[in-house]
């Protein structure tokens, strides 16, 4: 299956939260989408691996994805190397996707700097026609970097306001994660969920008021945009 729009991210329900509206509404609008997951989060305190996979793949229902696929690498644990580069590589040769989305190159988790990274690189190899790996050499036409776990302003912000309720159920999939046993209520770790819906909520109204919506995503492109008609370009300067 080849995929129009493919994310990368280091753990389950990273996606949900940094581009599920966003995943949401490509799928909506008729494009193939997938979602890659690097780890199966097994070092998180809430429930267990087997369980992120279960809510994972309910989660991506939810969302309309095509594919989801976990690469198992070791949670907490992700590095730059050649294996895991070659790994993730071979995953964009297979589904060879227009754009990808990734992590932003920056974060309090070092999964997340780090997956956007490797990331970054395996599709740049997946496109060298020498390099040791399995299928056709492709690359992608589009990296786009996820901002909603960095203090960096977007270049760019999609209106999910029409996604958003599904994108909360995608979210709140992950039970283990979000609605956990009240024996763990007070613990340091946990997310409640009128915490976890409060940081949905200004997160999502904050990118959707740079763009004059109620909700959206923000994203980060390192190059140029480039506009034909200057004229009739959206979001009000005053």
């Amino acid at each position: 299956m080849k995929l129009d729009l493919l994310a990368i991210a280091p753990h389950p329900d990273d996606v949900e939260l940094t581009c599920g509206g966003t995943m949401i509404k490509m799928a909506q609008a008729g494009y193939r989408t997938g979602i890659l997951d690097l780890t199966r989060g097994e070092t998180g305190t809430r429930g267990t691996p087997e369980t992120r996979l279960r809510e994972a793949a309910r989660a991506g229902k939810i969302m309309g994805a095509k594919v989801r696929r976990n690469l198992g690498f070791p949670d907490a644990h992700l590095r730059v190397c050649d294996d895991y580069k070659a790994a993730i590589a071979e995953v964009v040769r297979e589904f060879e996707p227009r754009t990808v989305i990734i992590p932003y190159w920056e974060g309090r988790h070092p999964d997340h700097y780090t997956a956007a990274m490797l990331a970054y690189e395996a599709c740049f190899v997946a496109g060298l026609k020498n390099y040791p790996l399995a299928g056709e050499a492709f690359r992608p036409f589009k990296i786009i970097y996820a901002a909603a776990y960095a203090d960096a302003r977007p270049t760019f912000a999609v209106d999910i306001t029409k996604q958003y309720g599904r994108r909360r159920q995608a979210i709140l999939a992950y039970a283990s994660q979000f609605r956990p046993p009240k024996k763990d209520a007070h613990s340091k770790v946990a997310i409640p969920l009128d915490e976890l819906e409060g940081r949905m909520n200004d997160t999502a109204r904050y990118y959707g008021r740079m763009i004059g919506v109620k909700y959206a995503e923000g994203f980060v492109v390192k190059e140029v945009i480039g506009i034909d008609d200057i004229v009739a370009m959206p979001v009000r300067s005053m």
